[in-house]
Parts: C-alpha cells; sequence; structure tokens
C-alpha cells in the first residue's frame, strides 16, 4: 500500500487535492499490459531497418587473413589523415560560413539582408560532385582562367605555379561550400528563437555585438549548431564522388576499392565500421563534452528583434561575407553548367537524357513515398489511444532513424552481404529442388536500392513527419471521437489534412536527397540502371565534363524546390511574431 498526494497547480502555489491509499495494481485487479501487434510490428521494422547498420558491426571480428596487414602498411594510413583533415577542414569552415553568415542576417541591417536570408541556401541544392566537377573545368590546366593567363602574359607550362584543384584542400573547399547550409539552417532557427530580451540585458551591461555574440547568443545556440555540423560532417565522411573524382583517398573510396579492387568483402565490412564507429564517435565527444551544461533562455517574452546598423565599410564586409557563399557555391558553378549544357547541347540533351529523368524520377518519388508511409506507421504506431509512446518504441524510433548518420558506402556494404547471402542461399536450394536458377532476387534488383534510400532517409520523413503531428493537440482527437471518426478514419480526415504541409516537406525533401545520393547508388543499382547522379559521374569521371553538364544542370535545378520550402518555413519560425512581422525576415 502505498500513499498518493495530487496537486493543482494555481499560479505560483501548489494546492492539496486529496490524499488517497492506493492498493497495488495487482490487488486492484489491474492487469500489466502485454505488447500490442502494432508494437511489436514496429520493433520489426525497426529491426530491420536496423539490419545493415548490425551486419557491419558483425563484421568487425570476421577473420580476414592478411589483408589488414597489407592496408596498414600500404594505404591505411593515407585513409586515416585524409579523412580526419577532411573532416576538420570542412567543419572549420562550414562553421566559419554558417553561423557567421546566420547572425549577421539575422541580427545586422544591411542592404540586401532579406535577399541573404534566403540565397544562402542555395548551395544546398548544389552536390558536391557537381561542384567539383564545375571548379574542374574551370581552373584546371585546360581550362578557361589559366588558358587565359597564359595567352596574357605568354607563360609556357613551367613559368608559373598554379594550386591544383584536385588535392586535399581542393575537396576541403568544394564541400565547404555546398555543406554550410547545414550550420546556416539551424544556427539561423536558433538565432530566431532565441528571446531578444537576453540580448537587450547584455547590451544594459556593456556588451557590444560582437561580446553579446560570443557571450549570450552563441553558448544558446550551441546545441542546434551542432547539430548542423554533425550533419556536415556526417555528408563529409560518406561523400565519394568528389574525393574519388579527386583522387583523395579516404575511407570511402577504400571501402570500394576494397571491395570491388581487392574483392575483400570482409574487409570493405571492417573499413566501414571503423568509418561508423567514427561518425558516431564525433557525436558522443560533443555530449561529452558538454555535459551536464545547459544552454537555454528563462524568459517566454519575444520582441521584434532591434537589428544593429552597421556603418558603410561594415555594410560593404557584411554583403561581401554574405555574398561570396552564394556566389562561388551556387551561381558560379550554376552559370558554368548552363554555358557549358547550352554550347554541348547535342551530347548533354542526348536520346539517354529522358530515361535518366525518368528513372530518377521515378526512384526518388517511389523511394519518398515508401519514407513517407514507414515514417507514418512508426510514428501512429506508438501515438495510438492517445497514450505517450513506451521507452522501447522510443529507442526503436531512434534505431530506425539512425541510417542518417550511416554514411551511404556503409550501407551499401551492410545491405549487399546479407542481402547476397540470402539470393545465394535461395538459388542454391531451387536448383537442388527443382532445378532452377532465381538469380538476384534482391541484391540485383531494386529491392536493395529502394531499401538503401530508406533507411539512409528515413531519419528525415520522421522529424518532419513528427513535427507535424505534434501540432495535432488532444482536443482535435477528442472532437473527432464524439463524431465517431477513430481509427484509420480519423488519421484521413483529420490529421492528415492538418499536417499536410509537413507531408509534402517531408516528401520534397527525400525526393531531393535521393535524387542526389551517389554512392549507394553506384554500388546498388540493378545492372544497366542509370541516374541523372549516375551519368554525371561517369561522364566526369572519363574526363567528359561538357557531357556530364546536362545531368548535373537537371540535379541542381530539382535541389532547387526544397530550399524554398526550407527559407520559407526558417522565416516564419520566431515565436510571437504576426504574419506582417515574420515577411520582415
Amino acid at each position: 500500500m502505498k500513499a498518493v498526494w495530487r496537486y493543482q497547480e494555481r499560479g505560483t502555489s501548489l494546492a492539496v487535492l486529496e490524499f488517497e491509499n492506493q492498493q497495488p495494481l495487482a490487488r486492484r485487479g489491474y492487469r500489466r499490459k502485454t505488447a500490442s501487434p502494432a508494437t511489436a510490428l514496429v520493433l520489426l521494422i525497426a529491426l530491420i531497418l536496423s539490419i545493415p547498420v548490425l551486419v557491419v558491426l558483425g563484421y568487425v571480428f570476421a577473420p580476414t587473413g592478411d589483408i589488414w596487414s597489407h592496408l596498414a602498411s600500404t594505404v591505411l594510413p593515407t585513409y586515416l589523415y585524409n579523412t580526419l583533415v577532411l573532416a576538420i577542414g570542412v567543419s572549420a569552415l562550414v562553421l566559419v560560413i554558417g553561423v557567421g553568415t546566420a547572425w549577421l542576417v539575422t541580427m545586422c541591417e544591411f542592404p540586401g539582408r532579406r535577399i541573404f536570408s534566403w540565397a544562402l541556401f542555395l548551395p544546398l541544392a548544389m552536390p558536391a560532385y557537381i561542384i567539383a566537377y564545375t571548379y574542374t573545368g574551370m581552373l584546371d590546366f585546360a581550362g578557361p582562367l589559366q588558358t587565359a593567363l597564359r595567352e596574357i602574359f605568354g607563360w609556357s607550362r613551367a613559368d608559373y605555379w598554379f594550386p591544383s584543384i584536385r588535392s586535399l584542400g581542393g575537396a576541403v573547399m568544394m564541400l565547404g561550400l555546398v555543406l554550410y547550409p547545414y550550420v546556416y539552417l539551424v544556427s539561423r532557427t536558433a538565432f530566431l528563437e532565441q528571446s531578444i530580451c537576453a540580448l537587450e540585458v547584455g547590451r544594459t551591461l556593456g556588451r557590444g555585438p560582437w561580446r553579446g555574440f560570443l557571450s549570450i547568443a552563441l553558448p544558446l545556440a550551441r546545441p542546434a549548431i551542432v547539430t548542423g555540423l554533425a550533419l556536415a560532417l556526417m555528408e563529409t565522411l560518406s561523400d565519394f564522388g568528389t574525393v574519388e573524382y579527386f583522387a583523395v583517398d579516404t575511407f570511402t573510396t577504400g571501402i570500394y576499392r576494397t571491395w570491388f579492387g581487392l574483392n575483400e568483402p570482409a574487409a570493405a565490412a571492417q573499413l566501414a565500421a571503423v568509418l561508423m564507429i567514427f561518425v558516431f564517435s564525433l557525436i558522443l565527444l560533443e555530449r561529452v563534452n558538454r555535459g551536464k551544461r545547459r544552454f537555454h533562455h528563462t524568459t517566454g517574452r519575444y520582441q521584434n528583434i532591434t537589428r544593429y546598423r552597421l556603418g558603410r565599410n561594415r555594410q560593404i564586409l557584411a554583403m561581401l561575407a554574405c555574398g561570396l557563399p552564394i556566389f562561388l557555391g551556387f551561381l558560379l558553378p550554376t552559370a558554368w553548367l548552363v554555358k557549358d549544357s547550352f554550347l554541348h547541347s547535342s551530347s548533354a540533351f542526348n536520346a539517354h537524357f529522358p530515361s535518366l529523368v525518368m528513372n530518377s524520377v521515378m526512384v526518388a518519388l517511389i523511394a519518398a513515398g515508401l519514407s513517407l508511409v514507414v515514417a507514418l506507421f512508426l510514428i501512429y504506431g506508438m501515438r495510438r489511444d492517445a497514450r505517450a509512446p513506451s521507452r522501447m518504441e522510443q529507442g526503436a524510433l531512434r534505431v530506425a532513424s539512425m541510417g542518417y548518420a550511416v554514411p551511404g558506402p556503409v550501407l551499401a556494404v551492410g545491405i549487399m552481404l546479407p542481402f547476397g547471402f540470402i539470393d545465394n542461399t535461395v538459388d542454391h536450394w531451387m536448383r537442388a529442388t527443382f532445378n532452377i536458377s532465381t538469380g538476384l532476387i534482391l541484391s540485383g534488383t531494386m529491392v536493395a536500392l529502394l531499401f538503401a534510400y530508406i533507411v539512409r532517409f528515413l531519419a528525415i520523413s520522421l522529424n518532419t513527419v513528427e513535427a507535424g503531428v505534434d501540432t495535432v493537440t488532444p482536443n482535435m482527437d477528442r472532437a473527432a471521437r464524439t463524431l465517431g471518426v477513430t481509427g484509420f478514419r480519423k488519421l484521413v480526415r483529420v490529421h492528415i489534412p492538418i499536417i499536410s504541409g509537413s507531408l509534402m516537406t517531408a516528401v520534397l525533401l527525400v525526393f531531393v536527397d535521393v535524387m542526389k545520393e551517389l554512392p549507394a547508388t553506384l554500388v546498388l543499382r540493378p545492372f544497366g540502371f542509370d541516374t541523372l547522379a549516375i551519368r554525371a559521374y561517369e561522364m566526369a569521371s572519363d574526363e567528359r565534363l561538357a557531357d556530364a553538364a546536362g545531368p548535373s544542370l537537371a540535379i541542381v535545378l530539382v535541389g532547387i524546390l526544397p530550399v524554398i520550402v526550407l527559407s520559407r518555413a526558417i522565416a516564419r519560425s520566431r515565436p510571437g511574431q504576426n504574419i506582417a512581422a515574420r515577411n520582415d525576415y
């Protein structure tokens, strides 16, 4: 028997309502709830989606003979060095550009601020491997810049030095230019959601713009900034097209070469496990470093932001700081792609181009639709009957969404190994029993590719849909129940109309990410199945950059759509504003 005091909150005081002796649940006739079929299905889906990660981790201790000693004595130190330098360099670049520009467009007033606030998202539409192709065409020895220098000054090849774009530094620059929007996105959101009262207090204490940014705004935004940095790092470590094209040996290129070049899938899986553990370690490192410190503002009052008025010289510097990333990360490479596409239209838009577009759109739409269906089922499977999800279900949801933290080559290894084993087992049994060869049912078809897309991008659908579902209040569910609308009918007639914007956003974001995805597609695509990303990679690898312009431009144009959606969502994210005030952002 235990005593339970019940309280009711009244203003700032708590009033005791009643005291009752409660019998244990077993004595009062209650039964402990058992897992429902929906819960079991949620756990099963989470387990299936975690198969690639579990398979890769399972190969950590598998024997590989002398292959590791060979790798350690030849290329493994290079993989480690290049991967670390790439991660550190890109981190520094995206932090400086992302956080700096987010603070400028949020807290400072200068010409073009409103245009920069949404235009800084544009490089997000540019895949890293495509910007690598365009800058190679512009800056290599036969490109227009070096050609013009030789013609103007009469130089020969040995008369001058020009930095090589195909280098580790070039890869850092290319990745930084297209990945800084991840940090800019979350930093701008964090700055917009901060209460201006904290900054006003800092001003009264004599803290100017610079000190207020370092001591108040930056600590409050630190968790969000780290989230954006983690996303940028995950994309950096999973990049294959840029580093492979620039001949920079990293873990991603090592996984591909070990598997297909050395025919050692177990060693490739172990390299993938090392890379995956490295990614998870980066996330845990920040949490350990943060410790028990928490950064939050204690006021709920939100006022319109009073921006700092910059002087003329500082206005020019602010415009350059915001304009250069847009110019270098989007406008210049896009203009180059448009130029190449029109100058070589017969090769850029040849007879194969419509089929490439159709394949890319088809697989992206199917993957986006399946990801949305799985996300809806997982979320509503845990929120049935207006109850809170259990810890087990919450853990299953985290497991199901951790695929976004796994690089594409790691997913490819984790999918091909079990799917290939299943295909070989089934084929062997069918041959022995019925003398029929089934071939590659899973690993040689669209099943493996679509499964990789769902595992990789389910987190996007889950986060977006969950944010929309949170806007549906319990009163709406109760009103629907009183009208006899329950179960699936409630989802269709009540919830979907309310969260339709979130659903469309989830579909759009996954659609564009699938259109850009390269490493997993390169490994898992069925024989003879090409997409825009694959064709751009193949043409660029053969030094046919003009032929790669058409597919690359199509991917970039499709990628602009989520930029518009994200910029509008961010502009309306500040609490306590009316529509007129929000339009100013």
